[in-house]
């Protein structure tokens, strides 16, 4: 029997369309992503700016770290540069001069650094996000120490904690994603250098590379959905694997969020703890919540508190937009007659979640 192929509504078509219309209204924004200073993503960021200036693009530096090689100032002496601009006494990219230049691509280094007062844009990839609302394309370079999100866990693995970040969400909207691996010479660990009970150089680099590689991924797997969804196809799957952890005041939020949270190691996924906002909570229902979500915090999980009169219907419509995998729910194991005759809201989610696995905690 052939299939059937459901028609699209006026509706997704209209959305359709203005997604469409949007995305060709934007810059393309291109990341070379680094585990390690040094590992030559400046480099290759102003290579690749070379390369696409040589075949007739616009290209222009927008900014670049202060302190740069031999190398990269050989670079720069063949691409046109737009100078910083001084606010306070602090260096600034030029946002107004690039936009009435108006490049087709502006290179970018130094994303996590964070503006004077006096600039419009509190950080310099707040500014990198202005240029690719006005149509300018950008390639940039970050290394994984400086991403809001995984600050902590890299500082855990290199001693070493930075101040000025950029949030991951701005790496999940790139168009395309390069991770630049370490030379050989990095590798080799230092011997009698290394302090006993420490991890090698080596390894260290390892753990970081597994790190930016995962996050890569996920880049890529937002990408392809984000493509799904400008072309109106159903995505039935995922690169990895992502949790989510939907949490209350008297929910079994431990076992939950400890069993979240091993999926999400074990198969390098992610996990998101939602809390859908209850109007007046009483004092010890707060505090219940408050320790939910500390177990949260300290498992690393995303939270999100979730706004919508119907909370079924709010948990399915994050779910769809994040591509969720799999939900958590606690679930009373208590029920009265007209649960029994009108079905729970559990019953609502289960029917509703469609591909997205459900799996029910009792309390």
């Amino acid at each position: 029997m052939p299939a059937i192929t459901r028609r699209r509504t006026p509706e997704e078509l209209l959305q359709q369309v203005q997604a469409e219309e949007a995305f060709d209204r934007t810059g393309r924004l291109k990341v070379f992503l680094g585990y390690a200073s040094g590992v030559g993503k400046s480099f290759r960021m102003l290579d690749e700016g070379r390369r696409r200036l040589e075949r007739g693009q616009d290209v222009v530096v927008g900014a670049i770290q202060p302190k740069t090689s031999h190398e990269i100032q050989a670079l720069l002496a063949k691409l046109p540069v737009i100078p910083l601009k001084t606010i306070e006494n602090v260096a600034v990219m030029d946002v107004p001069a690039i936009l009435e230049r108006h490049p087709a691509v502006c290179l970018v280094d130094g994303l996590a650094y964070d503006n004077p007062s006096g600039a419009a844009n509190p950080s310099r990839w707040q500014d990198v996000e202005q240029l690719l609302k006005a149509g300018v394309s950008v390639i940039s370079s970050v290394n994984i120490q400086y991403i809001d999100e995984l600050r902590e866990r890299v500082e855990r693995i290199t001693g070493k904690r930075v101040s000025q970040t950029v949030p991951r969400s701005f790496l999940n909207a790139a168009d395309e994603i390069v991770v630049v691996d370490a030379p050989p010479e990095m590798c080799i660990g230092r011997g009698d250098d290394e302090a006993p009970g420490q991890s090698s150089r080596a390894q260290k680099l390892s753990e970081l590379r597994e790190i930016a590689l995962l996050l890569a991924a996920d880049v890529v797997d937002r990408q392809l959905e984000a493509y799904l969804q400008r072309n109106g196809i159903a995505s039935t799957f995922g690169t990895q694997e992502r949790i989510l952890v939907c949490i209350t005041p008297r929910a079994n939020a431990t076992a939950m969020i400890q069993s979240g949270h091993r999926n999400a190691e074990r198969f390098h996924g992610d996990l998101t703890v939602a809390y859908v906002s209850q109007p007046e909570l009483s004092a010890d229902d707060q505090a219940a919540l408050d320790r939910n979500l500390a177990i949260a915090r300290a498992a690393n999980a995303h939270i999100e508190m979730l706004d919508g009169e119907d909370a079924i219907e709010t948990i399915l419509k994050f779910a769809r937009e994040r591509g969720i995998t799999q939900i958590f729910v606690g679930h009373s194991t208590r029920e009265g007659w007209w649960e029994r005759l009108t079905g729970t809201p559990l019953d609502r989610l289960i029917r509703g979640a469609n591909d997205i696995d459900v799996r029910i905690f009792p309390h």
